[in-house]
């Protein structure tokens, strides 16, 4: 068994870091700015959002983002070229999934990227199914 080890309760003083500069991502450990985010959402003022669950998917209809479009909804658009889900958007791009629904309904007013809810598969399996595999099996 090892004995604790002893930690100081006023740590000695470490030269501050300089500030990052403007506009740098964050580092680790480090708190987003949440006037950043605000802007990113365009303020939603009207506070009217698509109804978006964590998976529904989400598929870019046109190949180029437009000229107008912000950096993260151009993004958005290239990285839903395959059907992504919001989750996964919101985990690509690093933001709150409050923030990436903003985004995706006004991508979804312009009519930009088209949202579909995720392919359910039936709780029961067909029973012809099943039947037509077991006698396969029994052919073996």
């Amino acid at each position: 068994m090892t004995p604790p080890q002893r930690q100081r309760r006023h740590p000695r003083s470490q030269p501050s870091a300089a500030p990052p500069a403007p506009g740098a991502p964050p580092q680790e450990g480090e708190k987003k700015n949440p006037e950043r985010l605000y802007v990113i959402g365009g303020g939603d003022a009207d506070g009217e959002r698509a109804e978006l669950d964590l998976v529904t998917l989400i598929v870019a209809r046109a190949d180029d983002p437009p000229a107008s479009a912000t950096p993260e909804q151009a993004a958005v658009l290239r990285l839903c070229s395959a059907p992504l889900s919001v989750a996964e958007l919101s985990a690509y791009l690093s933001l709150p999934f409050s923030v990436v629904t903003v985004l995706l309904t006004e991508l979804l007013t312009t009519g930009l990227v088209h949202a579909r809810a995720p392919i359910v598969r039936q709780k029961v399996a067909d029973r012809s199914l099943l039947e037509a595999v077991m006698h396969g099996l029994q052919r073996l």
